[in-house]
């Protein structure tokens, strides 16, 4: 193993996936796994920068940032709060 973390299936390394395709993965882990929704609830910077089952998820700096300031109690709010900065990023494309 060459000790870097996988970064999903997205084609050439060079591509870049959409902010709200990298949240659809996010919320995904989020979903199956109680403990990384956990942490995503308690510190949702934390649990992007942990990434989820060795992949890391390619979120920018400011997207990070963004979503970091999320508070919620539920997933659902979670997502909702998420989705709405998705929109916000993705609004000049």
């Amino acid at each position: 193993m060459n000790g870097k973390r996988n970064t999903g299936s997205y084609g050439p390394a060079s591509a870049t996936p959409k902010p709200h395709q990298e949240i659809s993965r996010l919320l995904t882990a989020a979903v199956v796994n109680i403990h990384f929704r956990q942490m995503l609830l308690a510190n949702p910077g934390k649990a992007i920068a942990n990434g989820y089952a060795g992949e890391a998820f390619r979120i920018t700096s400011d997207e990070k940032r963004r979503l970091s300031s999320i508070r919620a109690t539920s997933l659902a709010d979670f997502a909702s709060q998420a989705v709405q900065i998705s929109t916000g990023m993705t609004a000049g494309d």
